[in-house]
């Protein structure tokens, strides 16, 4: 799968809205065919950063997702809301879920 982190440094008057602003790319990415998951999280050190954890199937999901018109739009409107570039880790690995933290385990009924 392709796994992506990025983190988005939001400009402080929007970054409430945030959630409301990105809404219809979220929901757009969440409804492709290849997308296996598409989460946002707020920072908890700083309330003006998004993290955005997401991954693609494989290669041709995430080609689709770059090349989507949902994507084209967002790329258009969305860096107005940002104080900086957002940072990104792109990488592949194996499997198309999440694992167990074995170091965390929990009894399950």
């Amino acid at each position: 799968m392709i796994f992506i982190a990025a983190k988005f440094p939001i400009k402080p008057e929007h970054a409430d809205a945030w959630p409301d602003i990105s809404r219809a790319f979220t929901e757009a990415t969440r409804a492709e065919e290849g997308c296996l998951w598409f989460d946002w999280s707020r920072t908890l050190d700083d309330p003006n950063e998004y993290v955005l954890i997401e991954a693609f199937r494989d290669d041709d999901a995430a080609v689709a997702h770059v090349q989507s018109d949902h994507f084209t739009e967002a790329t258009s409107a969305l860096p107005a809301y940002l104080a900086a570039t957002p940072r990104i880790i792109n990488v592949t690995v194996p499997g198309s879920d999440w694992s167990r933290l074995g170091e965390m385990a929990v009894a399950e009924d």
